[in-house]
């Protein structure tokens, strides 16, 4: 006789892809099932800081949740995802020589997250990406991941919508020179706020904000070569109107193919992060 096969488990079927759209019930029903632990818990980090004399504070947030918006029509409806409410105000020290740029100190963001971290654990969620838009908020992002590995024995990934792979297609339409030095409201930002938001736009006040890091990497091989050491640095360092990049070649076909390349990368991301096994973490040591 030939052993009988064993039980699979019912499909994942969440009522939403939003975290706070479920009831304690939903919650309690997961943890119940024993399926909470095929969620990926999703927690959207923004910022809301200046971008030049041409965009709102708002660019962060908006072109963030601008690539959640893009993904969420992709994602298969069995896709055991929530989205955590967003974070819109993050870690913009580098930035606050300009009005109206909102900030946390280091120490509260860590503890915000993390502690938003630890309630996705309660619920017996194994899996978590930090998901991010602001590049200010990278190194911090790494903290908070390793904090909650070590507390919660979470797998946590951290990503920017920015360092999603892009299609040479969609990454050809800038310059190598932008990709490198237009980190902030420069042609890329710009072109997808001309997408996503037009009405907020001054493209008047727009033009080709030279980085001074551009400067040093055409005079110092080691400091200026982008790689072997950073600079500890606030907006007016890079450019005194607080922006880099060539924000007068933007165009809003160019934002709308970055926003649907990366929207489409998410959703590849998210897949991903769905299938990697659990044992990827290892609570106990041999």
């Amino acid at each position: 006789m030939t052993a009988a096969a064993a039980p699979q488990s019912a499909p994942l079927s969440l009522p939403s892809h939003f975290w706070a759209d479920l009831s304690t019930r939903d919650f309690a029903a997961l943890q119940h099932s024993g399926q909470a632990d095929q969620v990926v818990a999703v927690l959207p980090l923004a910022a809301v800081e200046q971008h030049g004399p041409h965009l709102p504070l708002s660019v962060d947030a908006t072109l963030l949740q601008g690539v959640i918006d893009a993904a969420l029509p992709q994602l298969p409806a069995d896709l055991p995802v929530l989205f955590l409410p967003s974070q819109n105000v993050g870690l913009s020290p580098e930035h606050i020589r300009f009005p109206g740029t909102l900030t946390l100190s280091p120490a509260t963001v860590i503890a915000l997250w993390t502690e938003i971290g630890e309630c996705v654990a309660r619920a017996g969620v194994k899996k978590l990406l930090l998901f991010n838009g602001h590049g200010g908020q990278v190194s911090v992002m790494d903290i908070v991941a390793r904090e909650l590995r070590t507390r919660c024995d979470l797998i946590v990934y951290s990503a920017s919508w920015f360092s999603l792979p892009l299609p040479e297609a969609v990454a050809g339409q800038f310059s190598a020179q932008e990709h490198r030095f237009g980190i902030h409201a420069g042609e890329i930002e710009t072109s997808m706020m001309l997408h996503l938001a037009p009405g907020t736009v001054h493209m008047e006040h727009a033009r080709d904000f030279r980085s001074t890091s551009q400067d040093r990497s055409e005079r110092y091989a080691i400091l200026g070569n982008g790689k072997s050491a950073k600079l500890g640095w606030q907006m007016q360092d890079y450019h005194p109107a607080g922006a880099v990049g060539n924000a007068a070649g933007a165009t809003a076909d160019k934002g709308q193919a970055v926003v649907d390349a990366a929207a489409g990368q998410l959703v590849a991301l998210l897949q991903e992060l769905v299938h990697l096994p659990l044992q990827t973490v290892r609570p106990e040591t041999e």
